[in-house]
């Protein structure tokens, strides 16, 4: 059976509101987001040209801005390499995780929200970073919920892709630190108490192998270590 490998690339650097959780901000990548995204183009034509992949030609992407801005400029930098025409898909089940009636509101206003609403307790000091809570408001959901959609995904996705390839092949998948970290945890490569030590760097890639009778297996690329104490926000 050929390799199946995909590629977790998160968004690269955007024009994120301050003290704002990422959650569904519509802005678009930043100067410095594009030179990323063309470097995690290079990075990505050396991993195929050094392992003799074969590149997808259908690049999955969450539906918000940035992630598709990257797809795109990752998309044009590898032209010459796809087996047909590049195709940049977006998909809702690829989104960071999101916080509902709260989406894109401040870190003070959220936590304004819930201590004016009656029905339901402070918010704890660590809500944004602790995988299991759910803010307690329409839409919301838990970053293992978020990552769990994104794990789903990409099990179909690969499966498909496993159903009729006959060689070694890289897909890409680009999206959001968050949703990817803990679409790894349900994938088995990463143990829940390492997630929220981890983040991932911009539109750098993370290559996790497939294998259906097996499991997933994270075979290259590093994750970022989260310093103490430092912000999360993604």
């Amino acid at each position: 059976m050929p390799k199946l490998i995909a590629a977790l690339i998160r968004h690269a650097d955007y024009r994120q509101r301050p003290d704002t959780p990422s959650a569904h901000q519509p802005f678009p990548l930043s100067g410095e987001g594009e030179a990323q995204a063309r470097q995690a183009g290079v990075a990505l034509r050396d991993a195929v040209t050094r392992n003799g992949w074969t590149l997808s030609a259908e690049l999955d992407s969450s539906p918000l801005l940035r992630a598709w801005q990257t797809a795109q400029i990752i998309g044009a930098e590898l032209a010459d390499l796809f087996p047909d025409p590049a195709q940049v898909n977006a998909y809702e089940a690829l989104a960071e995780r999101g916080l509902g009636s709260a989406n894109n509101l401040s870190i003070k206003q959220i936590e304004a929200v819930i201590h004016d609403d009656p029905r339901f307790p402070d918010l704890p000091a660590d809500w944004k970073s602790n995988s299991r809570f759910c803010l307690p408001l329409l839409g919301a959901e838990s970053l293992l919920e978020s990552g769990e959609r994104v794990a789903r995904h990409m099990e179909q996705q690969m499966a498909t892709l496993a159903s009729h390839t006959e060689v070694d092949t890289l897909k890409l998948f680009v999206g959001h630190g968050a949703a990817f970290r803990h679409a790894a945890y349900h994938l088995g490569v990463l143990p829940f108490e390492q997630i929220a030590r981890l983040s991932m760097f911009h539109a750098t890639p993370v290559y996790l192998e497939y294998r259906p009778a097996s499991g997933w297996q994270h075979i290259a690329g590093a994750w970022k270590v989260r310093n103490t104490g430092s912000a999360y926000t993604d």
